[in-house]
């Protein structure tokens, strides 16, 4: 679902205020419509529906988003070019912090748009069949958008009617009330979405019930998670696990069976959301996907190398704990399907020819090892305790290069971001069956994500028994499978286990976290700008 200019200009007549905030955005309506006359169209009405969809480009593929749902976990360290500090040391994270306050803004300027939608639908003068497939679509996004807020920063403000101008107010919903609503919203939804649609980036059936079971596992109710996690695996949906891991990241195969829910981006860039004063004001200012960029250690200064498309353009962002990398046994394949340390020469110098290896950077021990390149192995990289040494060099994740890009030097991808893997519907019930007592259960749903994982002839090495299964060994595993893919930090929360595995894992931080940190601080913006101070506060712990 390929989202257009005529779309954007549309959705900026719905972004008025969002969460009863009037200092959130500024109106901007550089068409003249208006939203009573736009929608009452079935043409209009859709580009609604499209606005809606737009807002998750906000949260997957951006930085913003990649440091709010990855950082200041077990599995990332800062590299040397980290924007946002605050959100993976947790030193002084308070509520200016600018992706905090991006990620506010868009998360509830998007429930602003479902809700304008849901109020709407009936003027809208949609056939039955197309009415009823979007309301469930609309009804998805809100309880997806709100799931992240919930999620991010707690129980703060939740509204199911549109602000249509400047509101200063806003209250503080309980946990309840907002599981409450998103459950409610995905049952609903599920009724009436398609099995399938041939209109890529739209959400079916099968995502919806992937993306309850997730909701349930986060609400602890781990019987409903496990029966919706199965009645994916089990519901004919026509997905699969790929055979090999690493085919899931390559360009030509971003639409293949096992993506279950997936936010695109257009190969037209101009398409995406890159800001522009006339056609997209509300843009982000990279636009597009820009994943590829942020995981990447600084190859390009090294000798005999220089950047260029097949490498990546290296922002070196983020770099590997210690721990994430040593999770990886020799038998398993995720290892290479995720990290590179091998670069070889594409600057050849007098020493180094043409395609000869130039720069090895390992998280295995090379102590005594003479090699005509260089080498950085882990205790070059890491210190003893785990520390990071060089936030230059390191293995990288390559998950998200993106080798079609028009040069090397273009910061935007059409890479689409898989926010739902089927691999994800096994551990959802793997960690169910946990919760509830079936440790052979909870194996036998791991053991075929590690049968795939496995590298030829390592099967056997690769099971695992009932014994193992702990909520730590499903983390592990979710690293495995998931590193960087914008879960880590839900996954911690949901657990319990954030505070604890920072500690036990992540060296460079495990001093600052704390238990408030178990939320975000709610963006000082948004409580500048309300009246009701003394009702509406920070959450606890920030200033």
């Amino acid at each position: 679902m390929k989202r257009n200019i005529k779309n954007i200009i549309i959705a900026s007549l719905l972004v008025l205020g969002a969460s009863g905030c009037s200092k959130i955005l500024d109106e901007y309506n550089p068409s003249g419509l208006t939203s009573e006359t736009v929608f009452t169209t079935p043409e209009g009405f859709e580009s609604l529906v499209n606005a809606a969809y737009a807002y998750q480009r906000w949260w997957y593929g951006k930085e913003e988003g990649y440091s709010m749902s990855e950082m200041g976990t077990d599995l990332w360290m800062s590299g040397a070019g980290d924007t946002f500090p605050d959100l993976m040391k947790y030193i002084n994270l308070q509520g200016g912090n600018a992706a905090i306050q991006s990620e506010w803004k868009a998360l509830y300027s998007a429930v602003n748009v479902c809700n304008a939608g849901i109020e709407r639908i009936d003027l809208a003068n949609l056939n039955d069949n197309v009415k009823a497939v979007r309301l469930a679509e609309l009804r998805f996004l809100r309880a997806f958008y709100y799931w992240h807020i919930l999620e991010t920063w707690g129980g703060v403000h939740l509204t199911t009617t549109e602000t249509s101008g400047i509101v200063t107010t806003a209250n503080k919903t309980s946990v309840e009330e907002f599981y409450a609503l998103i459950e409610s919203d995905l049952l609903a939804a599920i009724k009436s979405l398609p099995r399938t649609t041939t209109d890529y980036g739209r959400v079916t059936a099968p995502a919806a019930r992937s993306f309850l079971s997730r909701v349930y596992l986060s609400h602890g109710k781990y019987k409903e998670a496990n029966d919706y996690a199965l009645s994916v695996i089990n519901g004919n949906y026509g997905f699969e696990l790929l055979k090999n891991y690493g085919d899931l990241w390559n360009m030509a195969n971003l639409k293949n069976k096992e993506v279950v829910y997936a936010v695109n981006y257009s190969t037209n860039l101009a398409l995406n959301d890159i800001a522009d004063k006339i056609l997209n004001p509300l843009g982000h200012n990279r636009g597009s996907n820009n994943g590829h960029l942020l995981f990447l250690m600084k190859y390009d200064t090294e000798t005999a190398m220089q950047r260029d498309l097949t490498n990546g353009r290296p922002f070196n962002r983020y770099m590997p704990t210690r721990f994430l990398l040593d999770l990886y046994s020799e038998a398993d394949s995720r290892y290479e399907g995720s990290f590179k340390e091998v670069f070889f020469s594409n600057n050849p110098t007098a020493t180094i020819k043409l395609g000869d290896t130039a720069v090895y950077a390992t998280r295995r021990n090379m102590i005594g090892t003479t090699k005509p390149f260089k080498i950085y192995d882990r205790n070059y990289i890491y210190a003893t305790d785990g520390k990071v040494k060089d936030q230059l060099r390191y293995p990288s994740l390559i998950k998200f290069l993106d080798p079609t890009r028009p040069s090397s030097n273009e910061a935007q991808s059409a890479r689409d971001v898989f926010v739902i893997r089927y691999a994800e519907l096994y551990l959802n019930a793997a960690e169910a069956q946990i919760n509830l007592g079936n440790r052979d259960s909870a194996a036998h749903w791991v053991n075929i994500i590690r049968r795939r994982a496995a590298k030829s002839g390592s099967e056997e090495k690769m099971k695992v028994s009932a014994n193992q299964m702990t909520l730590d060994f499903i983390l592990d595993e979710r690293a495995r499978e998931f590193a960087g893919e914008q879960i880590r930090w839900f996954d911690l929360k949901r657990t319990g286990k954030l505070i604890e595995r920072v500690k036990a894992h992540n060296p460079d931080i495990a001093d600052y976290i704390q238990d408030y940190h178990k939320v975000r601080p709610i963006p000082q913006a948004q409580l500048d700008a309300i009246v009701n101070k003394d009702e509406f506060t920070q959450n606890e712990g920030y200033q």
